[in-house]
């Protein structure tokens, strides 16, 4: 426990997986966290309707970080793709960040996250793809129009973060050919991803970019 973010408000959105470990670290580090989620109970934010982000954001006042882990994937053939699905992968990751700095005043960053399948165009992720290339592109442009506030996005790779479990007996065969993808030779850990997202709250003199946290994966 230290104190790197002691005085600071954090607000995250997502509460499960990363989420809850990036609010954890951030507690750990001195922040007070806040913790929205579109499920009930808690502190109610659904970035598809923009009357929750604007209560919240009259609710809480300002905070210092905004991180946004929400995703909403809909990873399918381009002759599957659903229409509203599609709708709620953007708005999962560009429409509610955009909203996000509507309504909410940020006094030190926002951070976005990114993933890295939006470097590797395949069949069957388009979706997927497209919505977390965009998500870069947005903290590019975001950082432009909210300066000073810095606006960064995170890319991480393949993370255990629980996220996988639903592969059930095929999870250690997927992960152990992930890791061989990689340049250290393992995925990633919750720690690398909590780790990261410290980094840029405090990284004052970095904004509009993009962190891949992939293992150097080619």
């Amino acid at each position: 426990m230290g104190n790197r973010l002691a005085g600071q408000t954090v607000l995250v959105l997502g509460g499960r997986h990363l989420g809850a470990a990036i609010a954890e670290a951030a507690a750990d580090e001195g922040a007070k966290v806040h913790v929205a989620s579109h499920r009930p109970g808690g502190l109610h934010i659904d970035l598809r309707d923009e009357a929750t982000i604007a209560a919240a954001a009259a609710a809480l006042g300002p905070v210092d970080h905004l991180v946004n882990t929400a995703a909403a994937p809909h990873a399918v053939p381009i002759r599957e793709l659903d229409r509203d699905k599609t709708v709620d992968a953007f708005t999962a990751k560009v429409i509610g960040p955009l909203l996000l700095a509507k309504h909410f005043t940020i006094r030190r960053s926002l951070l976005l996250f990114s993933g890295q399948v939006g470097w590797r165009p395949a069949r069957g992720s388009v979706v997927t793809g497209v919505t977390n290339g965009a998500a870069a592109f947005a903290a590019q442009h975001l950082a432009a129009e909210l300066a000073p506030v810095r606006v960064n996005a995170l890319s991480p790779g393949i993370i255990d973060s629980g996220v996988w479990d639903g592969k059930g007996d095929g999870k250690p065969d997927f992960l152990a050919n992930a890791a061989q993808r990689t340049l250290v030779g393992r995925t990633g850990t919750v720690t690398d991803v909590t780790d990261a997202v410290l980094w840029l709250l405090r990284a004052e003199f970095l904004t509009g970019e993009t962190i891949h946290l992939e293992g150097g994966r080619p």
